[in-house]
């Protein structure tokens, strides 16, 4: 006993330093503990069999602490069969065990006296139960797990050398079944100390991964086996579609394999493991998207998790666009609505909304109603009425509207609309025109056959009793009676007469006639019949008497053409030998005429003599009358009468009958018509057609702001229509304004008052030279001031001044300045700013109109041709398409500030009391004053400016000093 005694000192001694070199391990995260001897601090009370075999003893760990093991030492005694026994360890969900020892065996070597007893083993065994069993051991009842050997045994050389160390064996029972077990340790003769024991399984602990939680997961029974755990999304998660969050569990605890994944919600993203409200003011439309969204443009939201943004009022969001969009409104009323009616077809024409409501699907549809001439009585035009190409979803700004009825009032309503328009619950805005279809003529029912031959019959007529419009051209249709009107032929004639030769003799022919207008056709008059003579059988001679008298006749006609010949050869006008002939037709009725009296006079125009009827309905107001004219064949009809008052001079009857010579040499549709002239008898008149809206500055006067920037150009064109035609003719106008065109109902506008026209050589250099005379100064070129001389050119700076009337409706030119003053602003450079309003693209071509050298300026049939090129793309009017690159400096208003001075955007904006738009302009990035001067009105609206007098105010100064920075650095700056 003495040595076993020492023995277990030494055993003792070696746990105590054991336990003092090797620390303890920290706790696997990944094993649940069933059994840890360890931590047992009082007496665990295993079962040993039998009792004096093993022993269980106190020591202290590395920390002092107080621990129980057990030990046994019998190896002087054979056949030792020492069994120990745990308490029952209840399993859980476990199906595969982990039992881990620490213990220190004795070298048998350096135990003296034992050799045959002595053992370096001991075995392990299990037994799996529901329940306890008792304190009993059955040995046979036990599995064994394996035999147990030491990889280092200590000898007691070892303890005085303190480098003992614990023996660590891992052993691994299952799959098990049962709700639990028993382990068994037995000794066959073993110096052995079991210093713990510690029994854990294994199992995957919850994690989150990919917004999915995976619960705590025992391993699976076998050591290759992966277990597949489907996660559950974290709150405010959803799986991703078709890919539903997995993981496998390995056989150490570890989750490998991950399949598919979570992702937040519409209205949450992640942060970490987690999802998250959208904050206020932000969005997240889908499960999709990664990170919440600031919303988009006028809309908003007050409330956290949005999935989209509410719109502001006033604006909308359509049904097919997505949340991610900026809230839009419907666009604005569609501009410069023109239209032109061709008989019973209607074409409208218009330019895009100035503002689109912040989408790109604008399309444009058709409202048509026909009105009763009583006000606000009109209904839907309906299904009789055709639209080309169509009435709704038009992409192109123009429509035609067909089959009308004539003589109709129609009132077209153009409607801009986009995506949000039939959200939207504010006023319909569009652009709307009214027309009268004009109506074709009436029958021409009085048919009278003037001639009739062999082969040929003249036809008169009377025109219809309702022309309904300016009667262009009669077309008559003729059959042979026999042949019905199987196969015809036609003949047309511009006047009320017809020859229709080529016809069969002795054969009667069915004549019909109607009328055309801008309205179209009328309807073919009641049939008339005639029939053609017999031809003449063999051939005789003519009556010499009828011979003779012919040649009489023919030689008295050829005699007076002579004389009148020789008489007109004689005049001439006093400054020009070149001007043509005065108006020589002076062949008149000695009839005096006087206001409200009727009076016939001897019509003569372009050859052609012809009594008429003239009737002055209006008494003499200045120099002008107007009356109603009545021509043989033609029904009366509206003109104007200008007329020389009594106690003219010879020279100014000549010079009056002078403007007469000069328009009957016209014939063109913007050049006032001449009807006729009346020489003899006093007041000597000149009859001209009438023009209903009078001088153009009048009319602009009156309605100041009431036409579109098309219908204004379309003015201009035909002005350059008419001076082209003159300057083409080799006419010099000379006193070209707005006073002098005359606008007729149709706003055609016609060049009038050839008082001062003269012509010059068919050369375009020609200079026309004067003498004397007073000079319009307002409009008249340099060089026609300075010396007098007249040319193309400078009738061109005098359309410059007409564009400029035009654009600012009537205003005069210069405004109050003197003659002097405009001479000599004129020879400094000046030149008239852009009118309100007025495109740059129109501006340019004044400016290029005002050149100082007459080769500069652009001729009239360019002017036409860059104001078609405006009329047909609106858009050219914002860009200036001028014939010349010369920069010219607009005339400058002295009253306003010197932009020079300024040295900031803030000190401009505070000199025009426009300071409350500082921020504005700062925040796009307008911090010089020459980024400024490149505005447009576009850019102005851009910057949230809405009040129409603000942004005109602000316009008005940035052109003024635009105007500066040219005259002031002689640059141009693009518009």
């Amino acid at each position: 006993m003495g040595f076993t005694s020492n023995l277990c000192l030494w055993i003792t001694f070696c746990l105590h330093l054991c336990c003092f070199i090797n620390t303890g391990k920290a706790q696997n995260a990944k094993e649940v503990i069933l059994l840890d001897s360890k931590a047992q601090q009082t007496e665990m009370e295993w079962i040993s069999s039998p009792p004096s075999g093993w022993e269980e003893i106190s020591g202290l760990d590395e920390n002092y602490t107080p621990i129980r093991t057990y030990q046994v030492c019998q190896v002087m005694e054979p056949n030792q069969n020492n069994w120990l026994r745990t308490n029952w360890i209840e399993k859980g969900d476990a199906q595969r065990i982990f039992v881990e020892l620490k213990f220190t065996l004795r070298d048998c070597n350096s135990l003296p006296g034992v050799v045959g007893t002595c053992k370096e083993t001991f075995n392990l065994y299990y037994q799996e139960t529901d329940s306890e069993v008792g304190r009993n051991i059955r040995e046979n009842q036990y599995v064994k797990i394996d035999t147990i050997a030491a990889d280092e045994s200590f000898t007691q050389g070892d303890l005085g050398e303190r480098k003992m160390k614990l023996n660590t064996e891992v052993r691994i029972i299952g799959p098990l079944s049962r709700r639990g077990f028993y382990l068994a340790f037995q000794d066959v003769g073993a110096c052995i100390a079991l210093v713990s024991v510690k029994v854990y399984y294994k199992k995957c602990w919850s994690i989150i991964e990919n917004l999915a939680t995976f619960p705590d997961t025992v391993t699976g029974s076998e050591f290759s086996s992966l277990v597949e755990v489907e996660g559950m999304c974290v709150s405010d998660a959803e799986e991703e579609a078709d890919n539903s969050p997995k993981m496998h569990c390995s056989a150490e605890g570890e989750w490998l394999v991950p399949i598919g994944k979570c992702i937040c919600k519409a209205g949450f993203h992640q942060k970490g493991d987690a999802c998250e409200p959208c904050g206020r003011g932000f969005y997240k439309s889908s499960s999709q998207d990664l990170q919440c969204s600031r919303c988009p443009a006028h809309s908003y939201n007050d409330r956290e998790g949005s999935w989209r943004c509410d719109c502001e009022d006033g604006y909308y969001r359509a049904l097919s666009d997505p949340p991610s969009v900026a809230c839009t409104r419907p666009p604005s009323a569609p501009q410069n609505l023109v239209y032109n009616i061709n008989q019973t077809t209607v074409s409208l024409e218009w330019s895009p909304p100035a503002d689109t409501g912040g989408r790109n699907d604008v399309t444009y549809r058709i409202m048509c109603r026909r009105c009763s001439w009583e006000p606000e009585e009109c209904v839907p035009c309906g299904g009789n009425v055709g639209y080309s190409p169509q009435q709704a979803g038009l992409v192109d700004t123009y429509v035609s509207v067909v089959d009308l009825l004539a003589h109709a009032n129609y009132t077209f309503e153009v409607e801009a609309v986009n995506g949000v328009s039939d959200l939207s619950r504010t006023q319909r805005l569009f652009a709307a025109v009214t027309c009268l279809v004009p109506t074709a003529p009436s029958q021409v029912s009085e048919v009278i056959k003037e001639r009739v031959q062999q082969r040929s019959i003249q036809l008169s007529w009377q025109e219809p009793e309702l022309p309904n419009g300016v009667i262009t051209e009669y077309e008559i249709k003729y059959y042979e009676k026999e042949q019905k009107d199987r196969i015809y032929s036609t003949v047309k004639s511009r006047s009320t007469s017809a020859t229709v030769n080529n016809l069969k003799p002795s054969t009667a022919y069915v004549f019909q006639i109607r009328a055309f207008t801008a309205a179209g056709y009328g309807t073919f008059g009641p049939r008339v019949e005639v029939t053609t003579k017999e031809e003449a059988s063999g051939t005789s001679l003519q009556n010499p008497v009828i011979i003779i008298a012919v040649v009489a006749v023919a030689g008295t006609i050829i005699l007076v053409f002579m004389v009148l010949s020789y008489y007109m050869s004689q005049l001439h006008f006093p400054e020009h030998n070149k001007t043509p002939l005065c108006f020589h037709a002076v062949v008149c009725s000695e009839n005096t005429l006087s206001p409200l009296s009727k009076h016939e006079m001897l019509l003569f125009l372009k050859g052609h003599e012809s009594w008429a009827s003239l009737s002055i309905l209006t008494g003499e107001f200045g120099e002008v009358c107007s009356g109603r004219l009545k021509l043989p064949g033609k029904r009366d009809t509206s003109v104007a009468i200008k007329t020389l008052k009594v106690g003219y001079s010879e020279k100014q009857r000549r010079d009056f009958l002078c403007e007469a010579s000069i328009m009957g040499q016209f014939d063109h549709p913007n050049v006032v018509h001449l009807e006729g002239v009346v020489t003899r008898g006093k007041p000597v008149m000149i009859v001209i057609e009438y023009m209903e809206n009078g001088s153009l500055d009048a009319f602009l006067r009156k309605h100041d702001g009431q036409f579109t920037v098309i219908q204004l150009v379309g003015m201009l064109r035909g002005i350059a229509a008419g001076m082209r035609y003159l300057s083409d003719m080799g006419y010099v106008h000379r006193d070209l304004a707005a006073r002098n065109i005359l606008v007729n109902s149709n706003l055609v506008c016609k060049v009038s008052d050839f008082g001062l026209s003269r012509v010059i050589d068919d050369d375009p250099e020609a200079v026309y030279t004067t003498t004397g005379g007073k000079i319009p100064v307002r409009w008249t070129a340099m060089e026609a001031i300075q010396y007098r001389k007249f040319t193309s050119a400078s009738d061109v700076w005098s359309y410059g001044i007409v564009m400029w009337e035009v654009m600012s409706y009537g205003e005069r030119p210069y405004w109050d300045m003197s003659n002097q003053d405009v001479i000599k602003a004129i020879e400094e450079g000046y030149r008239l700013p852009a009118p309100m309003d007025c495109p740059p693209g129109l501006h340019q071509l004044m400016l290029d109109c005002w050149q100082k050298e007459r080769a500069d300026r652009p001729k009239f049939d360019q002017i036409v041709g860059i104001l078609d090129k405006m009329i047909r793309n609106p858009n050219t009017l914002k860009t200036p398409v001028g014939t010349c690159t010369r920069p010219i400096s607009p005339l400058l208003d002295q009253s306003t500030p010197d932009f020079a001075a300024f040295r900031s955007v803030g000190e401009w904006l505070d000199a025009i009391k426009m300071e409350r738009y500082r921020d504005n302009f700062t925040a796009a990035g307008y911090s010089s004053l020459e980024s400024v001067a490149r505005m447009s009105i576009e850019d102005v609206m851009s910057l949230g400016i809405t009040l129409v007098g603000h942004q005109k105010k602000i316009m008005s100064s940035i052109q003024t000093m635009r105007a500066q920075m040219l005259h002031l650095h002689g640059t141009g700056i693009q518009v």
